[in-house]
């Protein structure tokens, strides 16, 4: 009969491959199958070519969701607010397109690809970037690569305060005093040092600190109800699935279904689309991440304050120490 070292022996050997084969499918599979998918695109014109602009961008299908403006000023108003990642416009020297390079380099140069492609042999396609990526980030590569630690200081925070045995109050003001430092570090690196974010600085670092309580909150939060496993969950939602998922390098809808929308409702993707908001377009669109995160932090908390209700499990009797049979009446 298998005795305990060889079960746990066994699981390791197990889990390993399996934590590994998960991790490249998160990781890899969505950057294999990216692709536009209901991509938000404007049209500017009422005429006949407009409309036949339309049904070639139509003839993609499901590859963009198609929005028709009457003047170029209306377009570059939607591209601000983040109802439409770029608008070509029909003129009579032949098709204008806007971008918004801020919004996602990757979209912005797919754009331009679509639209040359459309043009005569030949034809230059001018281009103007409405809202355009800082020059220190051109490709947007920072932002992209802040969530993944964003994502690792949640985690750690929620674990450090389930081994420290945090509890209730005093759990809560170890995740809020932790995110709230997060924030501000980071928005110092990478605003005031690095400048690759341009917003406004304090709600750069309510984004980034938002982000963290949120994941960090989470890992507690289960780590709470259902002990220490709860911080292996927490890890596994959000740094294997919700960082691959978040679409922070590239667009959710460039993801595969439902991927895309999954990733928008866990933290890291939530959190990547509320610092994109706010570091570039004047906070317009972030209402949904906003609720997004506050949501889970709610939840988090929620379940944090619940398990710190409960009464510390008691220590195996073999642990106590023993009692001299002499000291017994």
């Amino acid at each position: 009969m298998p005795t305990a070292p060889d079960r746990r022996l066994v699981a390791v050997v197990l889990l390993v491959p399996a934590v590994v084969a998960l991790a490249l499918w998160a990781f890899a599979w969505p950057a294999a199958r990216m692709a536009p998918r209901e991509l938000p695109v404007g049209v500017v014109g009422s005429g006949p070519a407009a409309d036949q602009l339309q049904g070639r961008l139509e003839e993609r299908d499901g590859a963009f969701e198609i929005h028709r403006y009457d003047s170029e000023a209306a377009a570059r108003t939607a591209i601000e607010h983040r109802s439409v990642y770029g608008a070509v416009a029909v003129t009579a020297k032949g098709p204008t397109l806007l971008t918004a390079s801020a919004a996602s380099p990757v979209v912005a140069q797919l754009l331009h690809d679509a639209v040359t492609a459309q043009a005569p042999d030949g034809a230059a396609v001018p281009v103007t970037d409405v809202v355009a990526a800082p020059a220190t980030d051109p490709r947007g590569s920072v932002l992209g690569a802040s969530i993944l630690p964003l994502a690792i200081a949640g985690v750690a925070a929620g674990a450090a305060v389930t081994m420290l045995g945090l509890r209730g109050g005093r759990a809560a003001a170890a995740l809020l005093g932790v995110a709230a430092l997060v924030g501000m570090v980071s928005a110092a690196l990478t605003d005031s040092w690095l400048g690759v974010l341009t917003g406004d600085w304090w709600s750069e670092a309510g984004a980034f600190g938002l982000t963290v309580l949120a994941i960090g909150a989470t890992v507690a939060g289960l780590a709470a109800l259902i002990g220490t496993a709860g911080v292996g969950l927490g890890s596994l939602l959000m740094v294997l699935v919700g960082n691959p998922f978040s679409g922070v390098t590239s667009a959710p809808e460039l993801l595969p279904r439902p991927v895309g929308t999954i990733g928008q409702w866990l933290p890291p993707g939530a959190g990547g689309s509320l610092l994109r908001s706010v570091a570039f377009f004047d906070g317009n669109a972030a209402g949904r991440a906003l609720l997004t995160l506050t949501l889970w932090t709610v939840l988090g908390l929620t379940a944090v304050f619940i398990g710190g209700r409960r009464k510390p499990r008691k220590a195996d009797s073999a642990a106590a120490p023993e009692r001299h049979p002499a000291l017994t009446g």
